[in-house]
């Protein structure tokens, strides 16, 4: 049997990561890690699009708050949890003020400390009274907003993929796809994302790009600082890197002036 195309099985693999979709996963290697964490922004827009129409739908039957939170959860059911499970684990991580090894044993843990909680229901809150104003907007710019706001929690983790970032352990999904992504594909799929942003605030056309290019430009600092602290990334500093991108893009999408 010819072995797979890597575009397809980077394809799978980006939407088995991402989501619970049912879908088989195929091929796996770093090549195809590589596709699939360039294709993250085209997982988080579907997802997004997704989201935005439960959002949408909700908001017609119930006040926005609560359309809001059903959101949030549908969004943490369709991606297992994972991502807000690896930025609890990851603020633990830093917050004991351990290096290396030591705080990547705190990250293996199973229960979930102190700033792990308290991050937790930050990005929470923020993330649902986000939700609840942008219920409020014409359609075409709350599918845009959340569609745009979700496509770059992915970019943030192309990003955070790129070449010249280690793994910080020699197993895992960190060692699977760090440094797996080239410049061409991290700044496609930037210009991408920046595009989707443009409808998300009526009257506004710059707001949301300018938006998506200043969460990659917070992201990318604190990217490096853990990277400093733990050797590299992991598994769960994607997953925190997802909600920290997701959560600045939507306060950034609600902010007038």
């Amino acid at each position: 049997m010819p072995a797979e195309p890597r575009l397809l099985a980077g394809a799978r693999l980006a939407v088995t990561t991402f989501t619970t979709l049912p879908v088989r996963a195929g091929r796996i290697d770093r090549p195809v890690a590589g596709t699939a964490m360039a294709l993250a922004p085209v997982v988080g827009a579907l997802l997004g699009a997704l989201l935005a129409g439960v959002l949408l739908l909700v908001g017609a039957l119930a006040p926005p708050l609560v359309a809001a939170g059903v959101t949030v959860g549908v969004g943490a059911l369709l991606s297992r949890g994972l991502h807000l499970d690896g930025l609890a684990d990851t603020v633990d991580a830093l917050g004991s003020y351990r290096r290396g090894e030591a705080a990547l044993e705190i990250m293996k843990k199973p229960d979930v400390g102190p700033f792990g909680v308290v991050a937790l229901v930050v990005v929470l809150l923020v993330q649902a009274a986000a939700l609840a104003d942008l219920a409020g907007r014409s359609w075409p710019a709350c599918l845009a907003a959340v569609v745009a706001a979700t496509a770059a929690g992915r970019l943030g983790v192309t990003v955070a993929c790129r070449r010249g970032v280690p793994a910080a352990r020699p197993d895992g999904l960190g060692a699977l796809v760090a440094g797996t992504v080239g410049p061409v594909a991290v700044a496609a799929g930037a210009i991408a994302v920046v595009l989707l942003a443009v409808p998300a605030v009526p009257g506004r056309p710059w707001q949301g790009p300018l938006t998506v290019v200043a969460a990659i430009a917070v992201a990318l600092p604190l990217l490096n600082h853990v990277v400093r602290r733990l050797g590299g990334i992991t598994g769960d500093v994607l997953g925190a890197t997802v909600e920290v991108v997701t959560t600045l893009v939507y306060l950034g999408l609600v902010l007038s002036g």
